[in-house]
């Protein structure tokens, strides 16, 4: 069977993005710089009945998207973010597991010449096991060394690549000497699309106990105000009930009028003798393990003096 004509390809692309983007509310916009079709291969195979991997032309996209803007307007939002080599993961599954699976699909490479390094790179101290020959390569980068046992020893830890500036020549060919392979490459999610809108993929890190903590805030906020400004509100009525019952409490106390949550109050007020007395009684509750724990002292110097038998370090 012949290879289909452009025309018919593009055709065919069209129809299979726009139906994956009206079938799938998750997308992930991925960079796919410096991964292999192998890596690619694999990656897909590990998403399998999860999520569907696309890639494509950016014009070709954003034509196809700009041309389904009728039928889905919040597809707009994904026009900004078509640049570089990207793709799409469209799938219907937890956000976070798709992520785990695709961070976790990614091989070591080499520092290749003219690269931009991703990390910075360190050569720790040690043996190369290289033979003296290959010194010129170390004079070169200015890395201290010495010759032990007939190799070349690397005296400290070299920062060799810093991060987001090129691979120069030599340090990628002494990397490669050392079989240091300090990259690592995948697919990169750049952005989310999710049900009509796009976000960035560090929402995924925020946990439910972090939005508990930010709607009691929230919450704590609007008693706040509520409460400064004397307007009542489902988050301020407890506090008002709860300063409400201490005004009538203090009331209680310097007046006659009681109640029966205010009567044991008024009978502290008009005792306090009864109050020491409540504390005094909890006090040798506390002091009773530390009485227990003196004669143990005890015993273990009356050991102490047993084991010297009577004899000095001089006897």
């Amino acid at each position: 069977m012949g290879r289909e004509d452009r025309p018919t390809w593009k055709s065919n692309y069209f129809v299979r993005l726009l139906s994956l983007m009206d079938e799938y509310p998750k997308v992930f916009i991925v960079n796919a710089d410096n991964v292999g079709s192998k890596q690619m291969q694999q990656i897909r195979i590990s998403l399998r009945d999860r999520a569907t991997i696309l890639m494509g032309k950016n014009t070709t996209i954003r034509k196809a998207i700009r041309g389904h803007l009728d039928s889905n307007p919040n597809l707009e939002k994904l026009l900004p973010h078509i640049k570089g080599n990207i793709g799409f993961i469209f799938t219907k599954e937890d956000l976070n597991d798709i992520r785990t699976i695709v961070e976790n699909n990614k091989v070591e490479a080499p520092a290749k010449a003219g690269a931009i390094a991703p990390i910075d790179v360190f050569v720790p101290a040690h043996n190369t096991g290289l033979g003296p020959e290959k010194t010129s390569f170390f004079q070169a980068l200015s890395i201290a060394t010495k010759i032990s046992r007939g190799t070349i020893e690397i005296l400290n830890d070299v920062h060799l690549c810093h991060k987001g500036e090129k691979v120069g020549a030599s340090e990628s060919t002494l990397l490669g000497m050392l079989k240091i392979y300090p990259f690592h490459y995948g697919l990169k999610i750049l952005q989310l699309y999710d049900s009509g809108a796009v976000f960035d993929p560090s929402v995924l890190d925020i946990t439910d106990d972090d939005l508990l903590k930010r709607f009691m805030e929230g919450v704590a906020n609007v008693a706040a105000v509520s409460l400064q400004i004397g307007y009542p509100t489902v988050a301020s009525v407890p506090h008002s009930i709860v300063n409400g019952f201490k005004n009538l409490l203090a009331i209680a106390v310097a007046t006659d009028i009681s109640f029966p949550e205010a009567e044991q109050a008024k009978a502290f007020v008009a005792d306090p003798s009864a109050f020491a007395a409540l504390i005094q009684v909890a006090k040798p509750e506390e002091e009773a393990p530390k009485e227990e724990e003196q004669p143990q002292k005890k015993e273990e110097s009356e050991e102490e003096s047993d084991d010297d038998m009577g004899f000095g370090l001089f006897d």
